[in-house]
């Protein structure tokens, strides 16, 4: 009975929605020459009815029959009514003109420009785009208290931030995602990462965030979770904005902390001091086992193993940001943007860090303390000049980052296990810096712009670093002192280097918009990027059997003098893989076409045609003039798709879509180097890893109540041929990671996303709102009962221990969720206060071997609160509270081994964040 009656329900309310009028029209800006009026309102007066004109000034409302009056409005401009009457059924057209009255026309001109950063701006061009995509500006990452791109993208349905490994999307890790700067493709400046660190790019600088969950022929085929597109700021007025920060972490800042004595220093502060730390010249460019003489060892080392210990400091921000518009006639005009950010920061975590043997047993059983002092700077420069038909864009970006860690293991390790008081040593330093430089152009081949060519080209360098990492082991005395000797590998330095000296990439597209009000589209384009890069990773060892005893912090006088005294000397110890060669380019064709079929159909469908190429260069064992040996990887795809919307009422969609892409692997997951770890782990590339084949499906359906509410529901599917996964060989547990092809891999899931007015429950709760969105999937792998042994290159046995499981590094779900309170204490004193939670489930990080189970990765309950507060034209706060439930971070060892477990405990790692305080104030004049 209840089933009749929902149906019953359902069926008149679908009538009820057939006797509706429709109300629609376009609104021009008066003081732009009639220029169509993006994001201005449109309301029926006295109803809840509304709309927001879209990037043609276009709007559409239904209404039941009656008469009404439709107030048009934009912040900034006089208002305008109209009174009309409205039938079932009968559509009527209204357009109106708006100007800005006695408001100055640089501040309506200012307005107009910046709305698609707004979030009722987003959700309308959400509302209106055919393909599946969702995006995060500038005005709600200023809300939820985000300072850079990584945090907004963490706001957005299905993504997750996950430590230093970057965003996992759909529970599907940093290898599956792609990005795109001003769609142009844009290397990363971390082999280990397959994008750029998103946390270097300040929301300054950011319009809007673009995230493509689905795919469309004109982004890249590489990508399986998602492609990011960073929109960048556009000037749109003049203004010098100044802003400082600073920041506390519990168990962090203001307690004791390491750091290297080089990093102590003013050059240390400011992350210069790479150069104190290079490889000896006396080793020369190629290896050769050089024993580097006495003097010569004087001479070369101008970082030793000397660490100071202090307190860490409070964490600290500086930013400056300049703007200028000038105007010119003819709506001509010319604008730049300059802008700075600095940041550093401090953060000390302890806690568990053991790996297990194939009997069951400890293989290192051990406690680590990291001591990270970081620094980041990041630049931007754009400039644009736009007239009617034609706009010009500029920008060149420098990013620039440091982290000086100091790691501490203590405990038992392998070989040495009823020996608890080993302690090894780790003084490292990475160093990236990027530069990469855009044009890009827009021009309209004809006066209505039905027909525009857009292009760009960009040119970026890349280099990463980890000069004199080094590192020792001793044993710990009762005393504090540590017992340590020259010979057996004990004294370690290494000198990684990965260069891009160029990576290029561009695009263009030919668009032409035809038909019934210009809504059909057919796009033409070519877009493709090529790189190379190139490793040098060596090694240098102590020989000899001296013994000394000195504090851990403080064995430089030591060392040196058994230098003097001929005790012992430093060697070149370099393998033949010490260099290597990557270049990778693809080129792609493509054509899109978007046609609109009655008022309630638009579908976008396309095909791909993109040509990858992969070749390594590289030397496993022999001699260092060997020639190389070369694997190459060529492969031509045809990646067709299609995007469905079918529009069910006026603000509502049902959307549908299908695709065909690809994922190749991370630069350190392919190259052929093994990245070796004080504490005897590895990580070994693989050169035999083949791109995965992925085919996508989407079906969503979006409700959009008002112009500031959604509730969305979805469901995704993933079919991937050769997915690429993390694995261990070797010593199971944790003595090589390395990475391999499985056979394949299905993904199902849901998504859900809702942004709700609490005022539609009482007026009283008008300014507060509400945001969730959730996202639950299942997985299912088939392993590979073979892999290729990335050494040999010879056909081996899979030592995975299960040959059925779920895909490495997807979680079954995630959620994220805010509340926002918006408030006044006066007129020019406006408040916003949001509380963030995010939350991942369990997952695997690591794939099981060689009897053990997987490494699994437990959730982890984010909650954070924000408080923006503009005080006044000029003065803004921000105070905001991150990781306030400071959950332990945690890996383990699953239960389902197929060996007998003995070890007391399956904890991997485990580690507490701290709750951070952050302050900052900007001046804007």
């Amino acid at each position: 009975m209840k089933i009749k009656l929902s149906f019953l329900f359902l069926f008149f309310t679908l009538i009820s929605f057939g006797q509706n009028g429709t109300v629609s029209g376009v609104v021009s800006d008066k003081d732009m020459k009639n220029e169509p009026l993006p994001f201005a309102n449109v309301t029926i007066k006295g109803t809840t009815f509304g709309a927001t004109t879209d990037m043609e000034g276009k709007y559409t409302i239904e209404v039941p029959e009656g008469s009404y009056s439709i107030v048009f409005s934009f912040l900034g401009y006089e208002s305008k009514e109209v009174v009309f009457t409205v039938k079932a059924n009968e559509k009527i057209t209204i357009s109106e003109t708006i100007g800005s009255g006695s408001v100055k026309m640089e501040d309506v001109v200012v307005k107009a420009t910046i709305g698609r950063e707004k979030e009722t701006a987003l959700l309308l061009e959400q509302k209106k785009a055919v393909e599946i995509k969702q995006s995060i500006g500038a005005q709600e990452m200023a809300r939820k208290g985000v300072s850079n791109v990584e945090q907004g993208l963490t706001k957005i349905t299905g993504i997750s931030k996950v430590g230093s490994r970057g965003l996992f999307v759909r529970g599907l890790e940093d290898r599956y995602n792609n990005l795109l700067i001003n769609d142009l493709a844009a290397p990363s400046n971390n082999p280990f990462r397959k994008i750029i660190a998103l946390d270097m790019f300040s929301s300054d600088i950011v319009s809007v965030i673009d995230v493509y969950k689905t795919f469309n022929p004109s982004i890249s085929g590489d990508f399986a979770g998602a492609t990011f597109n960073i929109i960048t700021s556009l000037n749109t007025k003049s203004q010098t904005k100044v802003s400082i920060g600073v920041g506390y972490t519990t168990d962090n800042n203001l307690r004791p902390f390491l750091m290297s004595e080089d990093a102590n220093t003013t050059k240390g502060f400011f992350g210069l001091n790479g150069k104190d730390r290079e490889i000896p010249k006396a080793l020369g460019n190629k290896p050769s086992n050089h024993q580097l003489s006495i003097e010569e060892s004087q001479k070369s080392f101008k970082s030793g193993w000397d660490v100071d210990q202090t307190n860490s400091p409070l964490n600290s921000s500086i930013g400056f940001l300049h703007t200028q518009k000038f105007t010119f006639g003819n709506n001509k005009g010319f604008s730049y943007l300059l802008s700075l950010n600095a940041d550093n920061s401090f953060s000390r975590i302890t806690g568990a860090d053991n790996t297990f043997d194939t009997n069951g047993t400890y293989n290192n059983k051990l406690t680590k303390t990291e001591n990270h002092y970081k620094t980041s700077v990041a630049a931007l420069l754009g400039l644009n000049y736009k007239s009617n038909r034609f706009s010009l864009t500029s920008n060149t970006f420098y990013l620039r980052a440091t982290d000086a860690m100091i790691q501490d293991q203590v405990g038992a390790f392998s070989g040495l296990l009823a020996n608890e008081n080993v302690i090894v040593r780790t003084n490292q330093l990475d160093q990236s810096d990027y530069i990469n430089t855009q044009l890009l152009g827009d021009y309209s081949l004809t006066e209505d712009k039905n027909h525009m060519l857009r292009s760009g080209v960009s040119f970026a360098k890349t280099s990463y670093q980890q000069p004199d990492r080094k590192f020792f082991r001793g044993s710990l005395q009762t005393d504090g002192n540590a017992l340590i000797s020259y010979g057996a590998n004990n004294f370690i330095r290494q000198y990684l280097d990965i260069t891009s000296d160029s990576y290029a990439s561009g695009f263009l597209e030919y668009n032409w918009k035809f038909g019934k009000e210009d809504k059909n589209k057919l796009s033409l384009g070519y877009n493709g990027n090529a790189g190379n890069t190139e490793t040098s990773y060596r090694f240098i060892k102590t020989n000899g059997n001296t013994n000394f005893t000195a504090p851990v912090n403080s064995i430089d006088a030591f060392v040196d003098y058994d230098l003097a005294q001929d005790n012992f000397n430093y060697q070149e110890n370099s393998n033949t893989s010490y260099k290597t060669k990557l270049n990778e380019n693809n080129n792609a064709g493509y054509t899109n076409l978007l046609i609109k079929i009655g008022d309630s159909w638009e579908v976008n469908g396309g095909v791909r045609v993109e040509q990858f190429n992969r070749e390594l260069k590289y030397r496993f064992n022999g001699s260092f003039d060997d020639p190389f040996l070369k694997k190459a990887y060529e492969k031509l795809y045809v990646l067709p798709s299609i995007n469905v919307k079918y529009k069910v009422m006026e603000n509502a969609n049902i959307r549908f879509a299908a695709s065909k892409n690809y994922t190749k692997p991370v630069t350190m997951e392919v190259l052929p180097i093994s990245y070796v770890n004080g504490d005897g782990t590895s990580i070994q590339g693989n050169p035999y890893l083949l791109n995965s084949d992925n085919l996508n499906a989407d079906l969503k359906f979006e409700l959009f109540p008002s112009n500031k509410e959604m509730f969305a529901v979805g469901l995704f599917a993933k079919h991937l041929d050769n997915p690429i996964e993390r694995t261990y060989q070797g010593e199971a547990g944790g003595k090589i990671t390395t990475f391999l092809n499985s056979e394949k891999a299905d993904l199902y899931g849901v998504e859900a996303e809702v942004i709700f007015d609490l005022g539609r429950i009482n007026h009283s709760l008008d300014a507060f709102s509400f945001g969730l969105n959730t996202s639950a999937m299942t997985s299912k792998v088939n392993v590979n009962p073979f892999r290729i042994d990335p050494v040999t290159g010879i056909k081996v046995e899979s030592a995975e221990t299960h040959q059925e499981r779920e895909l490495q590094g997807a979680s079954k779900w995630l959620i994220n969720s805010d509340l926002k309170y918006q408030f006044d204490f006066s007129k020019t004193w406006s408040n916003t206060a949001s509380l963030v939670y995010s939350v991942f489930g369990k997952r695997i990080y690591s794939v099981g071997s060689l009897g053990l189970d997987h490494i699994y990765e437990l959730p982890v309950h984010q909650l954070d609160f924000v408080w923006s507060s503009k005080l006044s034209d000029h003065y803004a706060l921000k105070f905001g509270v991150n990781n306030i439930l400071n959950p332990s971070r945690k890996q383990v060892l699953g239960d389902d081994n197929k060996i007998a477990f003995t070890a007391d405990t399956k904890v991997i790692q485990e580690y507490k964040k701290g709750v951070g305080f952050s302050l900052n104030l900007t001046y804007s004049f």
